[in-house]
């Protein structure tokens, strides 16, 4: 069956040819070609089910953006709910801990006693602190008149207070006036050094040693400064042993308990990881700028000069410069030299654990690093004046710029990145500069055999040359050479290899070796120790002229001239104020009291020795007497009958013409 035109065809059908509009891509074709039965196209089908699509969503997330919203418009509500149940649990915490054990949770008790006294002082310089100096604005006006009058009875008070204690306190130990009069020597030999005598501003010179000493006082000599500066440097021994956790899993246990690299470097990775972190949770901005407060107030300085040198205390020499580095270029001479002296005068954080490591005091050396700080401002002020006129002078504040990390764990990690390069650079300098000296050593030994000299050294020359000074400093006559020799090694290579050295002196006394070898001094006596570890605690060194120079000059290209021409003025300045503190630690230094060596006798073991036994020998050998062949001893060592036998152990240990 066949049609022309629009009839049908049955030949179609017979040979299966299938219609278009039955199949798939028919069908769409024939909604493209002639529409579907509304018209609509594939896009505009799409486009519906998109539509019921979204609807769909935007009723299932409305609970969900009702909850956003009403957390947006009552976010400070919510966020003091949040703090107060935080408040509540800590408080709970806290009198369960102090119920439990008072004396185990007083650090916990100090800790959160400071945080409540700046959280309250926040609370109250907010809301109340402009209505307080409007209430004080009479008193204030009423001091201000007084002021030139009140002045110097104030420092004529001070003075007297100062000379009556000093007479007091060296009444008992008269070798504590040596290191006064080391001090006063070196103040007057900085101030001959003055870039310009008179522009010297003396206020910040004598709040600046005036704080120094306060500081030094309250550490050294005050029951609640020892304890403190005591537990904090335990608690850092503790948190820096932390480190073997990592470095033992990595290196394993016999490396680093046999190799120096892997026993100490390590906690350099470490300490620079935990500063990292930090830094980016703004503690440390916070602590810096309490203490660049503080120092800006008392001695008038400026804002960007005081918070170089008050980071100085927790980082380097080059770190530290980056808290101001947006107002590097236009800094006057006086406070770039300040900003040097700083980084010269002071330790970072991080080699301070490779200190501690060594086992040098640890709270001696947080104490040097804190009494620094001012009188490095004091005498950077005294050395280089300031005769320009400074942009931030009068400057309320000075922004801190904070990390680029985006969270903690980036912080950390960059941290000990970051740490690889000074592991590496300290590595680096130790084998360069061990093996310079021992070159250095075998020439002038040579040197010296040409005109019959025997063992003369590099340090043996530092030791007679330095010797006054290390005197001046409070050390003892027969320990200055010593200290002389740590100091010179410190100056003319660093600081590191000095402590090194300090450390195994410390270690043979505390090991209770005997005080001479020879003509050879196996060991310094504590004030001796004291001395020396303030001394050293500086990165005021040759080699750290360049790396100085190097930092600074690549945050302000265009001052590199002003920067060489500072370097070595605040060099110098930099190892005076190191000599500065030793000698206040000589000045306040309280020897330690052996305490009753009869009693240590009756419960010691001989088997080894200790600087405690050392001690108690000495005084047995002193109190014995031989006459006509017959022992006797005086004093309480009379009225034992083991004072024989106690004899016979110490001259197993020691010689002595007793035995």
């Amino acid at each position: 069956l066949e049609m022309e035109g629009n009839q049908i065809i049955l030949d179609s059908l017979d040979k299966g040819t299938d219609n278009p509009a039955f199949s798939l891509e028919g069908e769409e074709r024939h909604h493209e070609e002639y529409g579907g039965p509304s018209g609509e196209t594939r896009e505009q089908r799409r486009g519906e089910r998109k539509g019921r699509f979204s609807s769909y969503c935007r009723k299932a997330l409305r609970p969900a953006s009702k909850a956003k919203h009403f957390c947006k418009s009552h976010a400070k509500v919510l966020r003091r709910v949040v703090l107060g149940l935080l408040g509540v649990a800590y408080l709970c915490y806290f009198i369960a801990a102090c119920y439990l054990n008072f004396q185990r949770a007083l650090a916990l008790v100090v800790m959160t006693a400071v945080v409540v006294f700046f959280i309250c002082w926040s609370f109250f310089k907010k809301y109340c602190g402009a209505k307080v100096l409007l209430l004080l604005h009479p008193v204030g006006k009423c001091f201000q008149k007084s002021w030139p009058w009140l002045k110097w009875l104030l420092w004529v008070a001070l003075l007297a207070g100062l000379i009556a204690w000093l007479v007091l306190d060296t009444a008992r130990n008269p070798e504590q006036l040596i290191s006064l009069g080391g001090f006063c020597v070196l103040v007057l030999f900085l101030f001959a050094c003055s870039k310009h005598h008179g522009a010297v501003s003396w206020r910040a010179v004598f709040w600046g040693l005036g704080l120094e000493f306060l500081l030094g006082l309250f550490v050294l000599r005050t029951s609640p400064g020892v304890q403190a500066f005591r537990w904090l440097g335990d608690q850092v021994q503790i948190f820096l042993g932390y480190t073997t956790a990592g470095s033992g899993f990595v290196f394993g246990n016999t490396l680093i308990e046999e190799v120096f690299a892997f026993q100490t470097l390590p906690i350099i990775v470490f300490f620079s990881c935990v500063m990292s972190i930090l830094y980016y949770l703004g503690v440390m901005q916070w602590l810096i700028l309490k203490i660049s407060w503080l120092l800006q107030v008392s001695m008038g300085t400026t804002p960007t000069e005081t918070l170089s040198v008050a980071g100085n205390i927790f980082v380097g020499q080059t770190e530290a410069p980056l808290l101001i580095r947006p107002y590097l270029p236009d800094m006057t001479l006086s406070e770039i030299h300040a900003v040097m002296t700083g980084g010269f005068s002071t330790i970072a954080g991080s080699v301070m654990g490779a200190y501690i490591s060594f086992g040098i005091d640890a709270a001696s050396l947080i104490a040097a690093s804190v009494m620094a700080a001012p009188c490095a401002l004091a005498m950077s002020k005294l050395v280089y004046p300031e005769v320009q006129e400074s942009k931030f002078k009068g400057k309320g504040n000075v922004k801190i710029t904070s990390g680029e990390e985006q969270n903690i764990l980036e912080a950390a990690s960059n941290g000990a990145a970051a740490s690889v390069g000074l592991v590496a650079n300290i590595a680096a300098n130790l084998i360069a500069f061990l093996a310079v000296l021992e070159f250095i050593n075998a020439a002038v030994r040579w040197f010296g055999e040409m005109v019959n000299i025997q063992d003369l050294t590099f340090q043996v020359i530092l030791s007679y040359v330095l010797m006054p000074v290390a005197f001046l400093m409070g050390a003892d006559w027969q320990d200055s050479p010593v200290v002389a020799e740590l100091l010179g090694i410190k100056i003319f290579l660093n600081e590191f290899v000095a402590y090194q050295q300090l450390s195994t002196y410390k270690k043979n006394r505390l090991a209770g070796l005997e005080e001479w070898d020879g003509n050879r001094k196996q060991w310094i006596s504590e004030r001796a120790e004291s001395i020396t570890t303030f001394a050293l605690c500086g990165f005021a060194n040759l080699s750290s002229i360049g790396i100085m120079l190097g930092g600074l000059g690549s945050m302000a290209p265009q001052r590199k001239g002003d920067f060489a021409f500072v370097v070595l003025r605040a060099l110098l300045t930099g190892i005076c104020v190191s000599m500065l503190n030793a000698c206040l630690a000589g000045l306040l230094h309280v020897p330690t009291e052996v305490g009753d060596c009869v009693a240590f006798f009756g419960t010691a073991n001989f088997s080894t020795t200790s600087y405690t036994i050392y001690t108690c020998c000495k005084q047995l050998f002193a109190s014995s007497v031989l006459e006509n062949g017959t022992l006797s001893f005086t004093g309480p060592w009379a009225e034992q009958a083991e004072s024989v036998l106690w004899l016979t152990e110490c001259c197993g240990h020691y010689n002595h013409t007793s035995c």
